[in-house]
């Protein structure tokens, strides 16, 4: 018995071989009988979706099928209306890291996890917002990681940050990744931040390339607020020119005094997996967690 009835298919905007790719989806969908929509901004191009409902005139899809990479997936995390609706990511010539199944198994196993053997995996979500006296400037969910950096300048920022209203630290350097469990995969570990397990609810904090030894990444509990002040002003050789971008795709430059707010979003992220407890079996796939060098 089908559990998911009623699916929608977006896809990477330039996605290599997008028609072979969606088309194999939609032929694999089309057998099970089940309601397909398709994303109308990205997919009503296709010859394989032409005669399919656009997924604006549906607003109860049951699963959201997401085809291409990481940043996808991000995407469309940060599009999705409903939390509830849980997603699931077939990874299409990228390495992948939040991708469930690849594409040369996506003809055995959408079946599978349509029928219901698959489990749901929560991941926490970061809710972002910057503000200039008061005035909102940007307003958005983060899967992985809001970051606060220096723009296109090589220069140290201040940034005065408070957690629940207590003074953690005046970070001097470039910047300060704000990360879920989840991020802690991606930028907050290239910078020299920890792993943590993605379905822990926390948060961490990692400064990138502080001036000071002693300030080093932190992971603090997910109900804790952060506030994060620009304390960095211009001066008559450049300007301060500091940045805040959510997950890599929406960004918005701040001044002087501009506040970064961040705590764990009430809502998860829902997505359809084979199984559960896959993550060590993907950091040592991935990220060749654990091998001996040489």
């Amino acid at each position: 018995m089908i559990k998911y009835k009623h699916i929608g298919i977006t896809a990477k905007s330039r996605l290599d071989q997008k028609e072979e790719a969606v088309a194999g989806v939609i032929d694999i969908l089309k057998k099970l009988d089940v309601d397909i929509c398709v994303d109308s901004e990205r997919l009503s191009h296709l010859k394989c979706s032409k005669d399919l409902m656009k997924m604006k005139a549906i607003e109860d899809i049951d699963l959201l099928i997401v085809i291409g990479g990481d940043g996808t997936i991000l995407r469309s995390v940060r599009e999705l209306k409903d939390f509830d609706i849980p997603i699931l990511s077939v990874n299409w010539g990228t390495v992948g890291f939040l991708a469930e199944i690849n594409v040369d198994e996506a003809e055995e196993l959408i079946p599978k996890l349509l029928n219901g053997s698959g489990v749901i995996e929560e991941r926490g979500l970061l809710h972002v917002k910057a503000r200039r006296n008061g005035k909102v400037l940007l307003e958005g969910h983060a899967l992985n990681e809001a970051v606060i950096n220096q723009g296109t300048i090589a220069r140290l920022v201040n940034l005065k940050t408070t957690v629940n209203g207590e003074e953690l630290a005046s970070y001097h350097a470039d910047g300060l990744i704000i990360s879920t469990p989840t991020g802690s995969t991606a930028y907050s570990l290239a910078a020299g931040g920890p792993l943590v397990y993605p379905t822990i609810n926390a948060t961490i904090l990692t400064p990138l390339n502080p001036y000071s030894f002693s300030q080093k990444p932190i992971v603090i509990p997910g109900e804790s607020k952060v506030e994060v002040v620009v304390d960095t002003k211009p001066n008559k050789y450049q300007d301060a020119d500091v940045v805040l971008t959510i997950d890599g795709q929406v960004y918005v430059e701040l001044e002087g005094g501009d506040k970064v707010e961040a705590h764990v979003h009430p809502n998860t992220v829902k997505f359809l997996r084979r199984k559960q407890d896959t993550f060590f079996a993907t950091l040592r796939k991935k990220l060749k967690w654990g091998e001996r060098a040489g």
